[in-house]
C-alpha cells in the first residue's frame, strides 16, 4: 500500500484580507495542502512562524509594523528551513530583488493563477527556486535603477565567471533545475551542482534566487539570456 505523502503546510501573509482569503479559497480547493493559519502583518508573521513552522509562508513585502524585507530576514536566520515566496505586483521590482537577497525562494504575482500557485507552493516546498519567465524577461531588461548598485562593478563580476557558468546561471534564472541543466549541456547533475558552488562563492551568495537577484542587480545577465543547444561540449 502507498504511503500517504503529508500535506505541504502553508502560512499566509499578507494585510490585505481579500488577498488572504482568495489564497485560502485556492489552496483549500488543492490537494495535499494544510493552511497553519494567516497574518496581516509582520509581527504577526513572525508569531505564526514560531507557533507553527510551515513548509512553505506565502509572504506580501508592503505591511504594517514590521514590513515583509525585515519580517523575511528573520524568518531566514530564525527559521531557514520556512520556504518563502514573496507575494508582488508589477511595480515591485526592486523589492524583489532585496526579497530574493534576503532568502525567499521565488516570487509570485498577486493575481496569479490556481495552477501555477500551488505548482509554485510545490516548487518551493521541494527547497528548489521559483523565478516565473513572465516576470524574469522584464527584470533582464537592463535598468538604471537596479544594475551596478553594488561596490563591485558588473565587469569585474562577469570576468570571474567561466562562459559555463554564466550559461548555468542563466538557466538558473529561467527557472530550469539541476536535472534540466545536466540534461542540456550532457553533463553530470554533480558538475552542476559544482558549478552553483562557484557561482554562489564568486558572488558571495548562498542560494540561487540570491544569485540572479545579485546577477540582475549588477547586469550580468544578458538581456537576452543563454539557449543551450544539445550539441553543446561537455565541460
Amino acid at each position: 500500500m502507498k504511503e500517504q505523502q503529508k500535506p505541504i503546510r502553508v502560512a499566509i501573509v499578507d494585510d490585505h484580507m481579500i488577498v488572504r482569503e482568495g489564497l485560502r479559497l485556492i489552496l483549500e480547493t488543492g490537494e495535499g495542502f494544510e493552511i497553519v493559519g494567516d497574518a496581516a502583518d509582520g509581527a504577526a508573521a513572525l508569531e505564526l512562524a514560531a507557533r507553527t513552522d510551515p513548509d512553505v509562508m506565502l509572504l506580501d513585502l508592503r505591511m504594517p509594523e514590521i514590513d515583509g524585507l525585515e519580517t523575511l530576514r528573520r524568518i531566514h536566520a530564525d527559521w531557514p528551513a520556512i520556504n518563502v515566496i514573496i507575494l508582488t505586483t508589477y511595480n515591485e521590482d526592486e523589492l524583489m530583488f532585496r526579497g530574493l537577497r534576503a532568502g525567499a525562494r521565488g516570487y509570485l504575482l498577486k493575481d496569479v493563477g490556481r495552477e501555477t500557485l500551488l505548482d509554485a507552493i510545490r516548487t518551493a516546498a521541494r527547497g528548489e527556486t521559483l523565478l516565473q519567465p513572465e516576470i524574469m524577461a522584464r527584470l533582464l531588461v537592463p535598468n538604471s535603477s537596479t544594475a551596478g548598485r553594488s561596490g563591485t562593478s558588473a565587469t569585474e563580476i562577469h570576468g570571474t565567471l567561466t562562459e559555463r557558468e554564466l550559461m548555468i546561471l542563466a538557466a538558473v534564472a529561467r527557472g530550469e533545475r539541476s536535472k534540466e541543466i545536466a540534461a542540456a549541456l550532457k553533463i553530470t547533475e554533480r558538475t552542476v551542482r559544482g558549478h552553483l558552488t562557484n557561482i554562489y562563492t564568486k558572488l558571495g551568495v548562498d542560494s540561487r534566487a540570491s544569485a540572479v537577484a545579485v546577477a540582475l542587480e549588477r547586469a550580468i545577465l544578458p538581456r537576452e539570456p543563454f539557449f543551450f543547444t544539445h550539441d553543446q561540449p561537455a565541460k
